[in-house]
């Protein structure tokens, strides 16, 4: 999952205009910040860090816990975000096509996984340790948010949405936005989603840990397998694939268009053989 990075170093010279430019329009397209929340807020920043610790192996027995508004919280399966690419991660890969881009990439198990099958990855984060991590793994991964300028913009076919990642910025709908420009035209988002069908939470998180250590507040997301339709179609995209493994839920996210074509190309192959079917043998091409 995305953390905020542990100290921003102070530019040596002013922006030029260009640059200005630049950043004036990252932000415009950031999605807005829960009420309450710092502009930079992210996952798990803040007193105690709990994320950073997992990530600087400062707790071997990881529990760390995703806390709403509300006051519910929900576990957080940090001990396989440090550990190699499992059965159900595989089978993400298995749907991939590269180049990948790994958003939220963490300490890198996912890129090492592609590496492993020549898949060509990037991984983006905005915490430090975790892209030091991601690189002492031999991932290639930047320091960097999705809504930043990113290399290949327009021509990544994958883009990958892990470990509860479809919540970075708190609005789905925005983030899937901005993937889908990131995307070449046959490109497809694969997205974790949460297990129970129709949840969409939005709002005011914090992340603590079994030790009693919370971050700041910042604003974040889950969404349903079901629930994540309507958003999907909010961003002009169309889920064209559901499944689950090892007991989490995964959907395959495609532009709404293409998703038609596809639709429309198999419905014209079905009428074809219904019709074949029902032609004597000798009129059979």
């Amino acid at each position: 999952m995305s953390a905020p990075p542990l100290r921003t170093p102070p530019e040596a010279t002013a922006p030029s205009a260009s640059t200005t430019a630049t950043r004036t329009r990252a932000a415009q397209d950031r999605p807005a910040t829960v009420r309450g929340c710092a502009p930079d807020a992210a996952f798990g920043a803040g007193s105690g860090e709990p994320y950073v610790r997992l990530l600087t192996g400062q707790d071997l027995m990881p529990g760390l816990w995703l806390r709403g508004a509300d006051g519910t919280s929900h576990r957080l399966d940090a001990g396989s975000w440090i550990g190699p690419a499992g059965e159900a991660d595989l089978a993400v890969l298995d749907r991939a096509s590269g180049p990948v881009l790994d958003v939220g990439c963490g300490p890198g198990r996912m890129l090492h996984a592609a590496a492993l099958r020549s898949l060509p990855a990037l991984g983006i984060d905005i915490a430090l340790g975790a892209v030091a991590r991601a690189r002492v793994l031999g991932g290639l991964a930047l320091h960097r948010s999705v809504f930043d300028r990113l290399p290949l913009e327009g021509r990544w076919r994958c883009v990958l949405l892990l470990d509860g990642n479809i919540g970075i910025g708190g609005d789905p709908t925005a983030l899937l936005r901005r993937c889908a420009e990131l995307l070449a035209a046959d490109g497809a988002i694969l997205v974790e989603v949460d297990a129970e069908p129709d949840l969409v939470v939005l709002g005011e998180c914090t992340v603590h840990d079994d030790d009693g250590r919370e971050s700041a507040p910042f604003p974040w997301a889950r969404v349903g397998w079901s629930a994540i339709h309507g958003l999907a179609a909010a961003a002009g995209l169309a889920v064209a694939e559901h499944w689950d493994a090892a007991g989490r839920h995964f959907v395959c996210v495609v532009p709404s268009a293409r998703r038609t074509a596809v639709r429309e190309t198999r419905n014209a192959i079905a009428a074809t053989a219904a019709s074949t079917s029902q032609m004597t043998p000798s009129a059979r091409p």
